[in-house]
């Protein structure tokens, strides 16, 4: 039996009730449809151009996998013999589902054409014992072992980025903001469809009244998702970008933003923010586009010109990027 016949998608569960048990069957289902040659074709094929394997990274009390995007040489001509790349830090969509190889098809792309070194950070997904801060430290801690580690892994650190999607770009965020504190000083910050509010307000947007239930049933996913980020007792708003003190001297930032989304008001907003901050930031809107489209090449048409621009905005911020980069 192929593995396009023995890998289904399996059955979406009531997210309103699910179980622990319940929860991590249906992710590990899901993953392994997601991660299989039969989503290929919706999830599209990885650029020949890229090499594509698994790596674990030693973090403080775990390890952790990536999956590291690198350009073949003979793709990359004399930058990719180059003993530095650009390093673009990744987080994938999904929060409590989800993993790197979903974003094949973007990530094997960016890292052959820019070219650089992708790593896509395979972060502990949200559940009953996990929630969003777990997954937001290990994007954090990827980031600063592999820029410490820089030599090691064949990257400059003063041309990284950090490009997220949905829960990933609330991550990647996160990431930036964090950064900054730190003295990280990022090239570029790319945020697709990004969920930026994890509070009490997290509904109460005209994109969710309109796209909850249609084109696809995004409610009840969302609010398990705000149930599995913040028990009760978190600071929700230490864990929304939206509501971050201070988004002043961030990385210049694009926002990607499908308009029939359930949370396109959340990137919306956190544009005016970033600009009333005085943080650059160019927020793109693409009509008719669902939530996961930069995924969904296969369905969705405005995907590859999604993927054009963040290519474009990435290649223009690695080339004009902060002149030193470090980690106090």
């Amino acid at each position: 039996m192929s593995e396009a016949t023995a890998v289904k998608r399996p059955p979406e569960p009531d997210f309103s009730a699910i179980t622990a048990e319940e929860l991590a069957a249906y992710r590990d289902a899901e993953n392994r449809f997601r991660a299989s040659s039969a989503a290929r074709a919706i999830t599209g094929d990885p650029d020949p151009g890229a090499a594509i394997d698994w790596r674990q990274v030693a973090l403080p009390g775990r390890e952790l996998p990536v999956r590291v995007y690198r350009p073949r040489a003979e793709n990359g001509g004399k930058e990719a013999d180059r003993e530095e790349l650009p390093l673009v830090l990744h987080v994938h969509g999904g929060s409590f589902v989800g993993t790197a190889v979903q974003c094949d098809w973007t990530n094997s792309h960016l890292a052959a054409q820019l070219p650089a070194l992708v790593v896509s950070v395979e972060h502990r997904l949200l559940d009953q014992e996990t929630p969003l801060s777990a997954a937001a430290d290990d994007g954090w801690d990827v980031l600063q072992h592999v820029v410490r580690h820089a030599a090691r892994w064949g990257v400059d650190p003063a041309r990284t980025v950090v490009f997220g999607e949905s829960c990933g770009a609330l991550i990647s965020a996160l990431t930036a903001i964090r950064a900054r504190e730190a003295g990280l000083r990022l090239a570029a910050q790319v945020l697709v469809n990004p969920a930026v509010d994890v509070t009490e307000t997290m509904f109460d947007y005209a994109s969710i009244a309109e796209y909850g239930y249609h084109p696809t049933r995004a409610m009840p996913q969302l609010r398990l998702f705000q149930r599995l980020s913040v028990p009760p007792g978190t600071d929700t708003r230490a864990l929304s970008p939206l509501y971050a003190d201070n988004l002043n001297g961030l990385a210049p930032a694009l926002l990607v933003v499908p308009t029939q989304d359930a949370v396109a008001d959340h990137g919306r907003r956190y544009a005016e923010r970033l600009r009333e901050a005085g943080t650059s930031v160019r927020l793109t809107e693409y009509p008719g586009a669902r939530h996961a489209f930069l995924t969904l090449p296969g369905v969705e048409p405005q995907a590859e010109a999604a993927r054009t621009e963040i290519l474009d905005f990435l290649r223009a911020a690695i080339t004009a990027g902060p002149e030193r980069n470090a980690i106090r």
